[in-house]
């Protein structure tokens, strides 16, 4: 490890400054009395780095573990550790701003109700998102409640609304379960297993909810003043959600970051999966906020972590979280075009021995490794220009040559331990990994490559990587438990659009099964004065928009006239009540009966 300086003690001062108070009990329960999120979990931080961690990403749970109500700056409080992300509270001439509203309404009302302990019982006079990220969204139900909503106003980055709803209609059922791992949900919390995942210390379980902005910020500069509180923005889409804002409050010299800028280096490609983030804009919108507001702001906070206060703090801050960015950027385009590949340049780049230093550009959430190959595969994509890996067997395939080679299963297993004995768990995960899927119920080789797993786990930084590792090895183990993640709230489903709700179909057509099938439907959705075509063809699912109020020539097979909201009962499996249909009825059971259901608790580490 580099050699950091575990004397500073400055994050940790910043981290408990204006501390005002905790929950008195900071086990936060549903309605249905299950614990959504439990703050005392991570007690067990308070003591000396183990040797089952990392003694850097330990310091980091140390300081995200931190929970209550803090005083940022006069009129300015922070709710922290009460959810993986921070609620931000503005005081206005009337009542109070909510800047993101955490993950659970649950989590957000009592992080509310803690605020208004220590300050006071002040209405909500606003709120604003940060971003488009569910963490910073989803309690908004308890910050505007149901018949509330258009009597507050709601603020949010352009584009908002479509990028909070559409994460989750594509690749969500493979995302979300790559989040288990990612966070660590199935893995106990304690020193041998989930210590935090480097932002925070986790995610909340509760009720996710989501009300629409009602004001859009369309321009970097744009202006407004909500509750007598003036607020100066700054528009930085494609950075580390493809809709966020940071921006200033003059009166208070108080800038907010949202999540472009915080006490770890984020990640270019997060192990759960999503659009390559660009690194190059982000270092960019970073120079931009230091020229716009940095000579205007005594303290800069952000979405998750601990402010950091004082003008000439605030620009080493934001220059060593500027620099890593464009730096690795940069870097690994330099290697690329010496011909390096994505794992190559991952272990050929070196950080700047100052950056390398700094707490705040630590790798505990994203790493420089695989940031790297995210860069690579923004520019080149997956194939690497090598031939011989362009048409390479799958991993079972592979894996049954390279055991046969090896002399066979047990031969294979028992060179795997040699090199992780050795020390090379590396590559003794490589050899194991090929074990387990030549044959994976071979019990040697599943426990060898557990073994492996814990070890690499351990050892790691990285806070994703350890939940990666440990849950790896617990599902080898038979261990991991199914984890149910329900993000199909009501309100999030309202928010997308039709043409989301027919790709959501789409991409669960069995084309295989539905080759030789051909139909059409319409939809007519009277509250939106809009219709649409769906045909499926050849195995495919497509769609163009109709006029609503036309007679096509040819007929759909059968057409669908309804709302919206009956739209989604019927996506939803509610039946048909109320709504007219002309046509072949048995379509629309065709149609439902060629979709796949995936398995949400689908296998990583086997096949």
């Amino acid at each position: 490890m580099t050699d950091l300086d575990f004397a500073d003690t400055t994050d940790f001062e910043n981290a408990d400054r204006g501390f005002l108070g905790t929950l008195a009990d900071p086990r936060i329960t549903g309605p249905d009395g299950r614990v959504v999120w439990d703050a005392t979990a991570y007690a067990f931080l308070d003591a000396e780095c183990p040797d089952t961690a990392n003694p850097s990403l330990w310091r980091q749970g140390q300081l995200t573990a931190r929970h209550g109500l803090y005083e940022v700056t006069q009129g300015i409080y922070q709710v922290r550790g009460l959810d993986m992300s921070n609620m931000t509270l503005v005081e206005g001439d009337t009542g109070v701003i909510v800047v993101d509203p955490l993950i659970s309404v649950e989590t957000a009302a009592a992080a509310l109700a803690l605020y208004r302990e220590h300050r006071g019982d002040r209405p909500v006079t606003a709120m604003i998102y940060t971003h488009s990220h569910a963490d910073h969204f989803g309690g908004a139900r308890a910050i505007v409640p149901h018949g509330q909503d258009g009597t507050v106003p709601v603020l949010a980055p352009a584009g908002f609304l479509e990028h909070a709803v559409s994460e989750n209609v594509y690749a969500g059922t493979a995302m979300t379960r790559r989040a288990v791992f990612m966070y660590g949900m199935g893995l106990p919390v304690d020193p041998a297993g989930q210590i935090g995942c480097g932002l925070g210390a986790a995610g909340s379980t509760g009720t996710v909810s989501l009300v629409a902005p009602t004001l859009d910020i369309t321009r970097t500069g744009q202006r407004e003043t909500v509750d007598g509180v003036e607020i100066v923005f700054q528009l930085t889409p494609g950075t580390e959600a493809p809709s966020e804002m940071n921006f200033l409050f003059p009166q208070r010299r108080a800038l907010c970051m949202a999540e472009n800028a915080t006490h770890t280096l984020h990640n270019i490609l997060t192990l759960r999966g999503a659009l390559v983030r660009d690194p190059r804009i982000w270092a960019r919108y970073l120079s931009e906020a230091q020229d716009l507001f940095a000579d205007r702001a005594d303290v800069a906070f952000a979405s998750h972590h601990w402010p950091t206060w004082g003008r000439e703090n605030i620009t080493a801050f934001l220059t060593a979280q500027r620099d890593i960015y464009a730096y690795l950027h940069d870097q690994t385009l330099r290697l690329l075009n010496r011909g390096l590949t994505g794992p190559e340049i991952a272990e050929e780049i070196t950080l700047p021995p100052a950056v390398e230093r700094t707490w705040s550009t630590r790798g505990y959430y994203g790493s420089v490794s695989h940031n790297v190959k995210a860069i690579y595969q923004r520019y080149l994509g997956w194939f690497d220009g090598n031939p011989a890996h362009l048409w390479e067997h799958p991993p079972v395939e592979q894996a049954r040559r390279f055991t046969a080679d090896y002399g066979g299963i047990a031969a294979i297993t028992a060179k795997g331990r040699e090199y992780a004995a050795a020390g090379d768990l590396r590559f003794a995960a490589t050899l194991l990994n090929h074990a387990v899927f030549a044959q994976p119920d071979h019990h040697p080789a599943r426990e060898a490559l557990a073994e492996v797993y814990d070890r690499l786990g351990r050892g790691a930084e990285n806070g994703t990587w350890r939940n990666f590792y440990l849950t790896a090895a617990m599902e080898l183990r038979g261990t991991l438990a199914k984890v149910d993640i329900n993000l199909g709230n009501p309100e999030v489903a309202v928010a997308l659009t039709i043409e989301q709700l027919i790709d959501s179909l789409a991409i669960r057509i069995d084309g295989p099964r539905a080759w030789d099938t051909r139909l059409t439907v319409d939809w007519r959705i009277t509250d939106l004065k809009q219709a649409w075509r769906l045909t499926l063809s050849n195995g495919a699912l497509t769609y163009r928009t109709l006029p609503p109020a036309a007679d096509p020539e040819h007929p759909a097979d059968l057409t669908l006239t309804l709302t919206k909201p009956q739209l989604l009962g019927v996506l939803a499996g509610k039946g048909l009540d109320g709504i007219t249909l002309d046509g072949d009825p048995t379509v629309l059971a065709r149609l439902v009966a060629l979709l796949d259901t995936p398995d949400p608790n689908f296998a990583i580490v086997t096949p």
